[in-house]
């Protein structure tokens, strides 16, 4: 399927210089989302994958479905301040600014091979900042998935430790 010709490309967003890529469209049409859920699922069932690690908050949609669609746990890592109870911290850097996601420290149990889902892979800060509280409870990251993935901001090179599947590159 040619994910690339439904993704928009939103220049200057969220700031001057920066060439958001819209993925609205591919949850708009039905075919384009499930073949998306399928390849992520896929990948998932290959990796022998435990639980889902979805990410604030676009992730949050593919994610969800490939839990459902494997019956799988969901796990979320919220940006800062959005989850109650005890939770780890890890701070990253974006393509235009910085950020903290945080990670309930019970949704993840030592030894659970995790899978982080994602619609955008750019300059690998927010993977790797995910991967970080995957370590810190004790959870082994096996997948990161993407819709898109930015190839010349390099961001592979920050999580280089489990398979990448990126769906579109750029």
């Amino acid at each position: 399927m040619d994910l690339k010709s439904l993704i928009r490309n939103i220049p200057d967003f969220p700031k001057p210089g920066v060439q958001f890529k819209d993925i609205e469209s591919i949850t708009e049409d039905p075919a384009a989302f499930s073949y998306v859920v399928d390849q992520f699922s896929q990948a998932a069932t290959a990796n022998k994958i435990d639980k889902i690690l979805v990410l604030d908050a676009r992730g949050f949609l593919f994610g969800a479905a490939v839990g459902y669609a494997l019956k799988l746990p969901i796990i979320m890592a919220r940006k800062a301040g959005k989850l109650g109870g005890e939770s780890v911290t890890a701070s990253y850097s974006l393509e235009y600014g910085e950020a903290v996601i945080e990670l309930q420290k019970t949704a993840i149990r030592k030894g659970d091979n995790v899978a982080i889902v994602d619609d955008l892979l750019a300059t690998g800060g927010t993977a790797a900042a995910a991967a970080q509280l995957v370590d810190k409870v004790g959870g082994h990251v096996q997948l990161f998935t993407f819709v898109i993935e930015l190839g010349e901001l390099n961001g592979r090179d920050k999580i280089k430790d489990a398979e990448i599947l990126s769906l579109v590159n750029y």
